[in-house]
């Protein structure tokens, strides 16, 4: 059974949840969840117990209780969601996941367009030349 656990304090460690969560049962994993730009804690993290009854009663005794001087609160977690927008490439960059802005959608006369929409992509061949090869004749 995994569990979320938040309102952790910055200082908290994954050993420290693993110490505290085990008086309960068998911890599979303990993990608190850091943030890529600052390197430091988001104030969360995720306990995993081998099993429910386990999982059960540390939330019964945990949520609400002290952890590194913070009150914190413990639930099962929720399955994961799809990702945020774009899947991987931003939805704003060019051959990235997601939906692009409207100005770049379809691609039009000139062959061009913009990745996204889910059929990947990348930017069109002919990007602009078809016109000028009008001109030009």
């Amino acid at each position: 059974m995994r569990l979320y656990v938040g309102n952790l304090a910055y200082s908290t460690t994954e050993d420290t949840l693993r110490t505290r969560f085990a008086e309960f049962g068998t911890v599979t994993s303990a993990m608190v969840v850091i943030d890529r730009m600052s390197g430091r804690s988001r104030g969360f993290g995720f306990v995993e117990f081998a099993t429910p009854e386990e999982g059960e009663n540390a939330i019964n005794a945990l949520n609400g209780a002290d952890l590194d001087g913070r009150a914190i609160v413990v639930n099962p977690a929720r399955a994961r969601e799809g990702g945020g927008p774009g899947g991987g490439g931003g939805g704003r960059r060019p051959g990235g996941g997601g939906r692009p802005p409207r100005s770049f959608e379809g691609g039009g006369r000139d062959g061009g367009g913009w990745g996204g929409d889910d059929r990947g992509g990348g930017r069109g061949g002919d990007r602009g030349r078809g016109r000028r090869r009008e001109r030009d004749r």
